[in-house]
């Protein structure tokens, strides 16, 4: 399985992947932009999106926004913003503050994938 990470901060990205890889995906994009994480999706449609929202170059919801206008896929936001704020915007995705436990991701993995 594929993930696409859209992640700025490089060590909170390879926590990500890390319990990605335990949850059995086995290739990623790691995109610290939106442009860029445009451009991976595109490349390679993912099984899974992680998102920020607040990017260095972009904005992680609007990257989502465009990338989401195809085939479903399940998304989960892990950001620093108050998840209120995130989920007005976003409600059907699922939305975990930082800093997460790689066992609250685990399971929010599992639970979106078997939606």
């Amino acid at each position: 399985m594929h993930a696409l990470i859209i992640e700025d901060e490089v060590m909170i990205a390879a926590a990500i992947e890390f319990v990605l890889r335990d949850c059995g995906f086995d290739s990623f994009d790691v995109a610290s932009s939106s442009m860029a994480a445009i451009r991976a999706a595109a490349r390679r449609c993912p099984d899974l999106i992680t998102a920020d929202v607040a990017l260095a170059a972009g904005d992680g919801i609007e990257a989502v926004r465009i990338i989401c206008r195809g085939p479903s896929i399940p998304v989960i936001f892990i950001t620093g913003q108050p998840a209120a704020e995130v989920r007005q915007q976003m409600s059907d995705y699922p939305v975990l503050t930082k800093p997460f436990s790689e066992q609250t991701l685990t399971y929010t993995i599992a639970a979106s994938l078997d939606r």
